[in-house]
């Protein structure tokens, strides 16, 4: 028996059996578009909710940003005027704000080498150590990524302060205060910051180097490759695609930091000494009711996101590596 497979359709032809008039006629592999609609049915809820919970408020945010929209117009004491590209003409001419963004862009990228950093060599260390040690570990590392931003910053205050903080006394800092200067406030909240961001990194990773087969590791200790070198060439190579997510989510997340700043340094430091783009946004709009300058801040962190995420995918890609 001869079974033909018809090339125009994709279908596989079988032919008739004695006594029956047709053979049978089976459908071989779906052919690219067939069915291309399915997919989006499954997700559409999910984008529905999406589009209320993201789509909209950002429409609303871009909206408010070219108008003139200040407590007066919020009373109704002054009517809404349109005023363009006006807001980030102003914005743009404002000295501090720059000021702000190269503070916010140098903390963020700290922030986020540090996490890595913790995040990464803890991943391996319980790769290395016995199960209750591991447990323990595990167990200090999610608590300190339950803990709500405001606790842990209020905490970490406390252990720094320089009358009843014990960190003063151990180190013999005396009534040092490290809310005082602008770079030891920065670094202040940078620790508190990696500490409650790297549970993700080192949970992570974590999963992900066990998902790596024991033979390639073990491979590369017969070699006599040191656990750096095992991790640079090997380890590192196979979790890229892990390494790209956590590095997102890391840049998003300290980009937009704002409980932190806001309860450590008392609203942005001394003189807004230590303001970053947030909290600078929740001043303006809020503090001095530009509700206007305010969302102009927030459409520009939102682009510089979206930028940043996409020359990172892009340079990703470029190497040929699928994510």
């Amino acid at each position: 028996m001869t079974i033909r497979t018809d090339e125009r359709d994709g279908t596989v032809r079988v032919p008739p059996a004695p006594g029956h008039p047709a053979g049978t006629r089976r459908r071989g592999p779906r052919r690219a578009g067939e069915g291309g609609w399915t997919p989006w049915l499954y997700l559409a809820p999910a984008l529905v909710v999406l589009g209320g919970l993201l789509v909209y408020p950002i429409y609303q945010l871009g909206l408010i940003s070219f108008l003139e929209y200040t407590q007066a117009q919020v009373s109704g004491g002054e009517p809404t005027t349109f005023k363009g590209f006006g807001n980030y003409a102003e914005l743009f001419g404002d000295s501090q704000f720059w000021q702000v963004l190269l503070a916010t862009v140098v903390f963020a990228a700290a922030c986020v080498v540090a996490t890595l950093a913790v995040g990464c060599a803890l991943a391996v260390l319980l790769t290395r150590v016995r199960a209750v040690p591991r447990l323990a570990l595990m167990l200090a590392a999610l608590g300190a990524w339950a803990t709500p931003a405001i606790t842990g910053s209020t905490v970490w205050v406390f252990l720094f302060d320089p009358d009843y903080g014990p960190v003063n006394r151990l180190l013999g800092l005396g009534d040092f205060s490290w809310t005082y200067g602008r770079y030891s406030a920065f670094t202040l909240v940078l620790l508190e910051v990696v500490w409650c961001s790297f549970p993700f990194v080192m949970v992570t990773v974590y999963a992900g180097i066990k998902a790596i087969p024991g033979e390639v590791l073990e491979a590369a200790s017969l070699d006599g490759a040191s656990q750096w070198r095992t991790w640079r060439a090997v380890t590192a190579p196979m979790l890229r695609p892990i390494l790209v997510v956590v590095t997102i989510q890391s840049i998003i997340w300290d980009f937009k930091v704002f409980t932190q700043i806001y309860v450590m340094t008392n609203g942005g430091g001394i003189a807004g000494q230590n303001l970053v783009l947030n909290v600078y946004a929740y001043q303006k709009a809020f503090a001095s009711s530009q509700y206007s300058l305010g969302s102009a801040i927030g459409v520009v962190m939102l682009l510089i996101l979206l930028a940043v995420t996409l020359v990172y995918l892009r340079l990703i890609r470029r190497r040929g590596e699928e994510l």
